[in-house]
């Protein structure tokens, strides 16, 4: 399976997945932080992580996936939502909440 098969079989197969630098529990950068943060203020606790520290052709192959240059990025229903500060804008809009309620 290509790296391509594999992430869209992840963001089809999981309602929200976040492809971030570490984990929920010990992110590795700040911008990952800021979305674990923002998810669980939404009330999401269950969510699909994937560490591209630990899989360098998922780090790569992420940012082809979806065009946008910068990890995390978050997607909800099989579709690219966006990264932390695009969280952040639809997070004090109301938006995103209701994206995850969906």
């Amino acid at each position: 399976m290509s790296t391509q098969d594999t992430i869209k079989e992840q963001v089809t197969q999981n309602r929200v997945v976040l492809y971030m630098k570490g984990s929920p529990d010990f992110p590795q950068c700040g911008f990952s932080a800021n979305a674990i943060n923002i998810l669980r203020a939404c009330g999401q606790n269950e969510f699909f992580t994937v560490n591209v520290l630990e899989n360098p052709e998922i780090r790569q192959g992420i940012k082809d996936y979806a065009n946008w240059p910068t990890i995390p990025q978050l997607y909800v229903n099989g579709e690219f939502v966006g990264g932390s500060d695009i969280m952040m804008e639809m997070y004090q809009s109301g938006e995103l909440q209701t994206l995850l309620k969906g």
